[in-house]
């Protein structure tokens, strides 16, 4: 098995990572098995979490897969309960399940006089279930799980929260309205979950991951061609590294993190790695 960054010691931890089928969260599972935690991998997808999971125990590693859907309270509920019988009780959460939706997405970036009548998708034709359903996904689908999770860390010292905010909750991006307010949402939820749980051993922190590329943001990002589209352009041209970033960048702020020792007294934090982004004026 691979040696993880910073000599993090997760041995004889439980690790829950919701939408570990994810391209990120499949690797965010592979590092906290890596650090010798116990890994159980939440998805709606149960294929691709037991893809990851297996890729775990071919390594070495200790990983289950679970059917799960974060906007089902009772689901998440069961699904906690048979963690804690089946693996042990919860010591980190990494809440990643999220995502965007095509109906609350404009096509344009500015609005122009005439895309009321135009065909195209304006603000005006945002659809409010599609609305709905990524400020669900991503702000509810971050605290329901914590309710169902956090239930087996109160009063346990050493345990862990870590959110999966995004570039978006600094400055909104253009086109997505929603996700950006949503994840503006989980940001504002980190800060005030780690007040609240300050005296009962938890610590809760954030990643605000910069821009990567997945299959779930590909069509933004490139055009049928594999060619990269003018947003990409546009991205590359904000980030002073100047590229995407790649996902076992974002290993080293989520073990340190984690680590008691290092980061002992650190939580409500966000933490931006995205290769100076959120620090560019574009000047």
């Amino acid at each position: 098995m691979q040696k993880n960054v910073l000599n993090t010691d997760l041995t004889g931890k439980v690790a829950v990572v919701t939408g570990a089928g994810g391209v990120l969260c499949g690797a965010f599972s592979k590092t906290l098995a890596r650090a010798g935690a116990s890994v159980a991998l939440l998805d709606l997808n149960l294929d691709a979490a037991e893809k990851i999971a297996a890729e775990i125990r071919a390594e070495g590693g200790m990983a289950k897969a679970y059917k799960c859907n974060v906007l089902d309270k009772a689901l998440c509920y069961e699904i906690a309960d048979r963690v804690e019988a089946e693996m042990g009780k919860c010591d980190i959460l990494v809440n990643g399940a999220g995502g965007n939706n095509p109906k609350a997405t404009t096509e344009k970036e500015y609005f122009e006089l005439g895309d009321i009548d135009a065909d195209t998708k304006s603000f005006f034709d945002l659809d409010e279930s599609g609305v709905g359903f990524v400020f669900n996904l991503n702000f509810l689908g971050t605290l329901i799980p914590t309710q169902a999770f956090a239930r087996q860390m109160v009063g346990r010292r050493g345990c862990n929260i870590i959110n999966i905010s995004s570039m978006n909750a600094y400055t909104p991006l253009t086109k997505i309205p929603a996700y950006s307010g949503a994840k503006a949402a989980v940001s504002n939820f980190t800060q005030w979950l780690a007040v609240h749980f300050s005296r009962v051993g938890i610590r809760v922190n954030a990643i605000a991951p910069g821009f990567f590329s997945t299959s779930q943001n590909a069509a933004l990002l490139w055009n049928a061609d594999g060619t990269p589209t003018a947003r990409t352009g546009k991205i590359l041209a904000a980030t002073p590294m100047g590229r995407f970033g790649e996902s076992s960048e974002l290993d080293g702020g989520l073990l340190f993190l984690l680590n008691n020792e290092a980061a002992s007294f650190i939580t409500g934090v966000v933490l931006p790695i995205d290769g100076g982004f959120s620090a560019y004026s574009g000047v």
